[in-house]
């Protein structure tokens, strides 16, 4: 079993606190999949205001935690980091549903798989799971891009 801690995680994101949403990667094969832990804390800044009677972490994070995985899995199969000279894109979300709440307190297991790449695009069937129960699961596409240099 492969894993990564959050020092190899932050050589192979370009995310940073309080965008980075991956804390461990408990397991992976490259090309193939990338099984990823985010702890859902309290003190996350969106649970103010989202929402103050009942917190709930925002549907869109969790898609963006599942795309950071595929981030993570994209680098780590293309042998690369991110550079100053180019990033992977989240280029499409397909087939989006949310089951359940995601609460703080929750830890909040990402698996990854890719299905295809082809010119660039790297496309994902992605799963969030809270204690076992689906909490999401999208079609994802992220895309590889020079970054411009205006």
């Amino acid at each position: 079993m492969d894993t990564m801690d959050i020092h190899e995680i932050l050589q192979h994101l370009p995310h940073r606190y309080p965008f980075l949403l991956i804390d461990r990667v408990t397991d992976y094969k490259i090309g193939e999949y990338l099984i990823a832990i985010k702890n859902v804390s309290f003190n996350e800044p969106y649970f103010m205001g989202h929402f103050p009677v009942r917190p709930v972490m925002p549907g869109v994070l969790v898609v963006e935690a599942m795309a950071q995985a595929t981030g993570v899995l994209s680098f780590k199969t293309a042998k690369a980091q991110p550079d100053n000279k180019s990033l992977y894109y989240l280029a499409g979300i397909d087939h989006a549903r949310f089951k359940n709440p995601v609460e703080p307190g929750d830890q909040l297991i990402i698996d990854v798989r890719l299905q295809k790449t082809a010119r660039g695009v790297w496309k994902y069937a992605a799963t969030a799971k809270v204690d076992g129960k689906i909490a999401a699961t999208a079609d994802l596409m992220c895309i590889h891009r020079e970054i411009p240099n205006d």
